[in-house]
């Protein structure tokens, strides 16, 4: 059966009975590992039981797959049913997952993990068109599932925090799941279990050097005109193998949303009513920033930003040359313009 997101809430908490398989797939591949989890433990509490839980090799499958089948029809030694779950799968153990749908042999449940699949895959198409099994999808947190996400960390950590503190974490969480818990999780660590209350300033001491805050502050650098801080940002984003697409992209919204806010300004409205039009909204720790650089970017300047990063982004993609030299290249160009 193929999840729609609206369900997957309440498959988190209970699956059917009748479920003989489920597959976790997706491009946040965190997200998957931590939704693969709460479904396990709904059958198997302890993972790292060996006399409840079965985890066959992806090889050892693939080149024996009726091992799939035995381990599902196997019974528990300690009673209960049976968790064979595998991680990291792919088409290749397609014929094995086959093999268990087709059975009714005993009452084990097979929880797998996989990445990025394609609706032609063979495996999703399995799992989704068969009625004993779950396809659920795993894409990147929206600001929706990262706001639960905070409230549900700290809530089992016994902390609260203030409504500038969700906002700042909401901004500048990334969107892959695993990544944005250890940062909450290290967040927590600073404060301390067990009551409190998160403020902005805890927030911002901790988050932000392994999030996507990096990117954003790539941009705001850009924007800003600030040489010196953009030349420390790129020589991290370099050594942490940050990706120059994603630089070039996160500084292009940021860009557009200058150049509507710019585009209003030059309507006869004023910086601050041209903010308050934005949606998402201006972070109002940020606001006066952005405010200031509004004035300093004409709705033609921000034209020819655009026009650049929208060329750069292009040649990465088709001259062969080194894309961190490209990016860094229009980056520093767009903010010698700025100043």
């Amino acid at each position: 059966m193929k999840v729609k997101p609206r369900d997957i809430p309440a498959l988190l908490k209970a699956i059917k009975p009748d479920v003989r398989a489920v597959l976790v797939f997706g491009r946040d591949e965190g997200l998957a590992r931590e939704r693969a989890d709460l479904i396990s433990k709904q059958v198997a509490p302890d993972l790292s039981d060996p006399f409840q839980v079965a985890k066959p090799s992806n090889d050892d499958v693939k080149n024996f797959p009726s091992l799939l089948l035995d381990e599902v029809s196997a019974i528990s030694m300690m009673g209960g049913r049976r968790l064979v779950r595998m991680d990291g799968v792919g088409n290749e153990v397609t014929e094995a997952a086959k093999l268990v749908l087709e059975s009714s042999q005993g009452d084990g449940v097979l929880v797998m993990t996989a990445g990025d699949l394609k609706p032609a895959s063979g495996l999703r198409k399995l799992l989704e068109n068969a009625k004993t099994a779950l396809a659920i999808p795993c894409y990147e947190d929206n600001a929706r599932d990262l706001m639960g996400l905070v409230h549900s960390v700290l809530a089992d950590a016994g902390l609260t925090a203030t409504q500038d503190a969700v906002t700042y974490l909401v901004d500048n969480l990334g969107s892959d799941r695993m990544i944005s818990r250890g940062e909450l999780d290290k967040l927590v660590v600073y404060k301390g279990q067990g009551g409190g209350q998160i403020t902005l300033a805890d927030a911002e001491a901790c988050v932000g050097d392994t999030a996507a805050l990096g990117l954003n502050q790539i941009a705001e650098a850009v924007t800003a005109g600030n040489l010196i801080q953009l030349e420390k940002l790129l020589e991290r984003a370099r050594v942490s193998g940050e990706n120059a697409i994603a630089v070039i992209r996160t500084l292009q919204n940021r860009m557009m949303r200058l150049h509507l806010a710019r585009g209003y300004v030059e309507t006869g409205m004023s910086a601050g009513e041209a903010l308050g039009k934005l949606r998402p909204p201006v972070f109002f720790g940020e606001r006066d920033k952005f405010q200031r650089e509004v004035s300093m970017w004409s709705v033609r300047k921000a034209e020819q930003a655009l026009g650049i990063l929208m060329e750069a982004e292009l040649d990465c993609k088709t001259t062969g040359s080194p894309a961190d030299v490209i990016c860094a290249r229009a980056l520093l160009r767009l903010t010698k313009a700025a100043r």
